[in-house]
């Protein structure tokens, strides 16, 4: 058990609460921010979508495999001293980040900020529980919720706001200046907790599970230029499997495993873990992608953009809370079947995304979608402890939290990959049909395309030829944004019947 600390004073402990409120706002912002600007780095720093997009991955991998080697560490030299190293990360490669010349660099850096959010985020939570108890600690939980909530909503409009008017690098430094508040808020009354018998870091485990995760994104990242048959990607996919066979054999034999494979025996347990990778596709990656389409086809600025996705993601300030109340009364598999519903008629919707469409004719299926996701997502993690047994809770929320972060990361780079490959075929087939020669390959373009939110490398010297091939890059990407929306409609009714068929039924005692 952990040791409990002598209660602090009721000023002291929301100075706590105010901390981690808004440490919590960091979180989604250190996550959406970058994805919308990517279509600046790639001007500044140059680069295509591929190299581009680790500045999302390499966060996204970094935070989901170090997720419960985060948590270990924190029982055991305590979780003040991770809350305090994940902020000193926070702020030093943000400010790293601000002034870096390379974009290897960056992305370096990226996953070193994601270890900063594992090691904030698996603390965090055990620390607002040690000051707060009763009913104070669980309004003190919606209050980090809705922190939450605000930097998921509106983080990509602050985020392009001061992307627009003051450059990409500033993002960074306002991530640097928030951690920086945080750190003068609260933290030196943040009383020190650790178990004083935790059994150590499975560091087999966490290097198996980071290198599979690794190799994965790196197969399905480089498929769209090295082609999905060819050596490499064969390769890194051979080596993924191997690596996560490892990865099995060595935690089955460990006495402290990182990840518990006796869980799995459970089938509501099993289908519990699905709704993080289902929202990681339907809701997650649209919040990266969508942006970089309206800033790239349309020609909006950062800001625009960030404005223009506000109806996915507001409805995480409210729906999330309104799903929990509405559990007392209906079962939340249900809810979360209800949910994903919604969300495949949101994203069937988005495929009448145009290039030359408002922004209102998008806001609709956009709000469908965050709706849709918004009720699993206020749902996802009770249920990920209620299907098996209490024994086993603390486990089965850590599996919980490495697999909604994992499966985001590998939402993401599948997702961009996908866009590459629809565009690069697009694009292929237009101009065989209309008898044109592209400036340059067919995967060369469709690898440009949200890079830099801009043309220039398609440009000759005839104006009017450049304004057909913009024309037709244009409509080849948009084309391929709506085959992945057709897929994602289908991927989300898939994930709605799976929670009514297994997760509808009231939660099991065990």
């Amino acid at each position: 058990m952990s040791k409990t600390p002598i209660p602090a004073a009721t000023g002291d402990r929301y100075k706590v609460l105010a901390a981690i409120c808004v440490c919590a706002t960091i979180i989604p912002l250190v996550f959406t921010g970058p994805a919308i600007s990517i279509p600046a780095v790639g001007r500044d720093l140059g680069g295509d979508q591929s190299s581009l997009s680790w500045i999302v991955n390499a966060y996204a991998i970094a935070f989901g495999s170090c997720v419960m080697a985060a948590g270990a560490i924190g029982d055991q030299i305590g979780r003040k001293r991770c809350f305090m190293a994940g902020i000193w990360i926070f702020i030093t490669m943000s400010l790293l980040i601000g002034l870096t010349p390379n974009l290897l660099l960056l992305n370096l850096m990226r996953a070193a900020e994601g270890v900063g959010g594992a090691l904030v985020l698996t603390s965090a939570t055990s620390l607002l529980a040690q000051e707060f108890e009763g009913a104070e600690r669980t309004r003190a939980f919606s209050f980090l919720g809705t922190a939450f909530g605000v930097g998921l909503a509106f983080g990509p409009m602050a985020s392009g706001f001061m992307i627009e008017r003051l450059g990409w690098r500033s993002l960074y430094f306002a991530i640097a200046l928030i951690a920086a508040l945080v750190l003068m808020l609260g933290t030196r009354r943040i009383r020190e907790s650790r178990d004083p018998e935790a059994k150590g870091i499975d560091w087999p485990g966490t290097v198996l599970f980071t290198a599979a995760l690794v190799s994965l994104t790196f197969s399905i990242a480089r498929g769209p230029q090295d082609g999905w048959a060819s050596l490499r990607v064969l390769s890194l996919l051979g080596s993924t499997l191997f690596l996560l066979g490892a990865f099995v054999v060595v935690e089955r034999r460990r006495q402290h495993p990182m990840l518990d494979l006796f869980l799995f025996r459970y089938p509501r347990f099993i289908g519990v873990q699905l709704l993080p990778v289902a929202t990681g596709f339907s809701f997650i990656a649209l919040i990266v992608y969508v942006p970089i389409w309206f800033i790239t086809v349309q020609g909006r600025d950062a800001f625009t953009a960030g404005l223009a996705i506000v109806p996915l993601t507001a409805p995480m300030l409210v729906v999330p809370l309104l799903a929990g109340r509405a559990a007392q009364y209906v079962s939340p598999g249900l809810l979360s079947g209800i949910g994903f519903l919604i969300s495949a008629l949101g994203t069937w919707l988005l495929t009448r995304l145009s290039p030359d469409g408002g922004l209102w004719s998008m806001a609709l299926p956009m709000l469908l979608v965050g709706i849709g996701n918004g009720l699993p997502w206020g749902l996802m993690d009770a249920l990920s402890v209620s299907v098996v047994p209490k024994a086993r809770a603390g486990m089965a929320a850590g599996i919980f939290t490495t697999m909604r972060v994992a499966g985001e990361a590998i939402a993401i780079t599948a997702i961009g990959a996908m866009l590459v490959s629809l565009t690069a075929a697009n694009l292929h087939a237009v101009a065989e049909v209309e008898s044109l020669i592209l400036p340059k390959n067919a995967t060369a373009m469709a690898n440009q395309m949200g890079a830099s939110a801009g043309h220039d490398s398609f440009s000759t010297t005839d104006s009017i030829r450049d304004g057909i091939i913009i024309e037709l890059a244009n409509n080849a990407y948009t084309s391929a944004f709506h085959s992945i929306f057709v897929v994602l409609a289908v991927l989300s009714a898939l994930t709605a019947v799976v929670c009514l068929a297994t997760l509808r039924e009231p939660d099991v005692t065990y």
